[in-house]
């Protein structure tokens, strides 16, 4: 009965008809435009937060730098400051080794003064989170040691720093510059006889 009223209507009134499509294409326009506000929406929403994670980012990097600045913005200088203490060390030799003043009053008096600038230098440095680097009896280490001679001594364990040619710094927890030094190695009579042993072991 309603298929039969549905045609009449349709007959009597062919706009009907035609209406009918008319709407379900409207509501198909309706669900797409409201996808693609959604994926507009999910596409504003991950802008978003990659536009955050850049901002976080750039902040992260520039508190690092800030503080690089803060802690080494003074690392070549120190590097050029450490000159005053090598020079200050060379003038101590060569007032040392000069055979006119040895033994001299002036000598002993000038070596302690020349002690006194050196202490208040290193002082200043310390300060300043400018360390010198521990070497004599430590065991050699390539981070903050650079080995510039071996020297024969049976008493040490080799590879330990028996000598500092030149003293080595830290600037915070960053090396300003290593410690120069002289590392123990067994003597050749000893290295002889250590291997003369290791053979007679391996051959019984």
């Amino acid at each position: 009965m309603e298929k039969e009223q549905k045609q009449n209507l349709e007959k009597k009134n062919p706009e009907i008809k035609e209406e009918l499509p008319k709407n379900n294409e409207k509501k198909q326009e309706s669900k797409h435009k409201e996808l693609n506000t959604e994926e507009k929406i999910k596409e504003l929403e991950d802008k978003l937060i990659r536009a955050y994670a850049e901002m976080e980012n750039q902040r992260r990097r520039f508190e690092k730098e800030k503080d690089d600045a803060f802690d080494y913005g003074g690392f070549a200088f120190a590097r050029e400051a450490l000159s005053l203490i090598d020079n200050l060390e060379r003038s101590r030799q060569s007032l040392t080794n000069d055979e006119n003043l040895k033994n001299s009053d002036a000598l002993k008096k000038t070596l302690e003064h020349l002690d006194i600038i050196n202490k208040d230098l290193i002082s200043i440095f310390i300060k300043n989170n400018i360390k010198p680097i521990e070497a004599i009896n430590k065991k050699l280490d390539p981070n903050f040691h650079q080995a510039m001679m071996e020297i024969e001594d049976d008493q040490k364990e080799p590879g330990v720093i028996i000598q500092e040619i030149q003293k080595g710094f830290l600037i915070k927890d960053r090396l300003l510059r290593p410690s120069l030094v002289g590392v123990s190695k067994k003597s050749s009579k000893n290295n002889k006889k250590s291997q003369e042993k290791q053979g007679k072991t391996e051959i019984k």
